[in-house]
């Protein structure tokens, strides 16, 4: 692309190349740009030098973030799994552009949208099951299920990319239009702003997209506002806790109002206390979670399971995070795991694996809770319900 004042050269690369990195160089040294442009966002570039964002782990637990931030910490895994098998740290590319800059003297310019950003609309826009797809695909990749070998020296080949892109369309739609489509746009209106001679360091997988919306800077106006995380009028999360909530109340009243004798109503919460207790205390052990934090899950379950509005992950995920009293090395040691053991020891990812597993736990607990307290109470709910609504209507 040329216009007056500007020339931009993109340098598509694989993130885990040995090659990649050479070709950066051997680039930046040829065209002696006046600007190297790298496909990054504060916080990676942060990350990149070694410097890590505090993260606030108990507003995280509370904001109910926890499982986009276990999701985005076990990409990152595998993506330096990936990279220690080839032998280059991922990112290495990117940090060789900004070296060859700095030694040089040439302006840096970060290019890329904020990477909490993107993970937000990312998390946001994935339906439900392309979410537990990516789940079990990372889990598959962690325990090394389906590996296929991959010519890392040819990973930055047209044909190859567009296959990798296809793939991930074919796997999750959502996922692959915030992770490309958005990001081409969002990168190429960065570099059109730019002036001079520029070489833009992108992954190999952006390069198509940025070329085309630098020729038709149309392109990138249509994708709206992407710099914000949309707000969701419709909760498919909290829609549910409220669905759960509604019949939980109901099955409550009919139970109450059935004429039940007060031991069956005694030995029905007994058995709902327990059931709710035992399987979020499962889930914050399987985490490997602190006993306190096994006693919290197993305290607060049979209550939390009837307020739609707060999760017993909550409190066990808050009751780990005082007794782990994480600091910024753990925050930074996770950029650094060689191993998915090395990962299960790291205290920050032990509090959110905590938080979410307790929550599963008892979400699970909630419905076969119920199901044993309308054995236990031997109450026919339909014909209850059946009753109920011919005699009021």
């Amino acid at each position: 692309m040329n216009e007056s004042e500007k020339e931009v050269t993109l340098i598509g690369t694989a993130h885990v190349s040995e090659k990649s990195v050479r070709e950066v160089r051997e680039a930046i040294d040829q065209i002696k740009p006046d600007i190297v442009a790298v496909e990054l966002c504060q916080r990676r570039y942060m990350a990149l030098k070694g410097e890590v964002e505090e993260v606030p782990i108990k507003d995280v637990i509370k904001s109910g973030n926890v499982y986009l931030l276990l999701m985005q910490y076990l990409m990152a895994y595998v993506q330096r799994k990936i990279g220690r098998e080839m032998g280059v740290e991922p990112g290495a590319e990117m940090l060789a552009a900004i070296e060859a800059a700095e030694e040089q003297g040439i302006r840096i310019a970060l290019i890329d949208r904020d990477i909490a950003i993107t993970m937000q609309r990312f998390w946001g826009k994935m339906k439900l099951r392309e979410k537990f797809r990516m789940l079990f695909a990372i889990i598959a990749s962690l325990i090394g299920f389906g590996e296929e070998e991959i010519e890392i020296d040819n990973i930055t080949d047209a044909d190859i990319v567009s296959q990798l892109i296809e793939e991930l369309r074919r796997f999750s739609p959502s996922a692959a239009e915030v992770l490309i489509d958005e990001r081409d746009a969002y990168i190429a209106n960065q570099l059109l702003h730019l002036k001079g001679r520029i070489v833009a360091v992108v992954g190999a997988g952006h390069l198509e997209g940025i070329d085309r919306h630098l020729k038709d800077p149309s392109l990138i106006t249509r994708k709206g506002d992407l710099r914000s995380v949309p707000k969701k009028r419709f909760n498919l999360g909290k829609v549910f806790g409220i669905m759960i909530f509604l019949f939980l109340m109901v099955t409550l009243f009919v139970i109450l109002t059935s004429g039940v004798s007060m031991d069956r109503l005694l030995l029905a919460l007994f058995y709902w206390i327990i059931i709710n207790g035992i399987l979020s205390a499962c889930g914050v052990i399987i985490a490997r979670g602190h006993p306190l934090s096994v006693l919290t899950a197993f305290a607060v379950a049979w209550l939390t399971s009837l307020n739609p509005m707060i999760a017993a992950g909550w409190f066990a995920g808050l009751v780990e995070a005082w007794v782990r009293s994480p600091a910024t090395s753990d925050l930074k040691g996770l950029v650094d795991v060689e191993t998915i053991s090395e990962l299960l020891k790291n205290p920050v990812f032990k509090i959110l694996l905590v938080a979410a597993l307790a929550n599963i736990g008892s979400i699970i607990g909630t419905f076969l809770g119920a199901y044993i307290v309308i054995g236990v109470t031997g109450i026919d709910i339909e014909a209850v319900m059946h009753d109920a609504f011919h005699r009021w209507f």
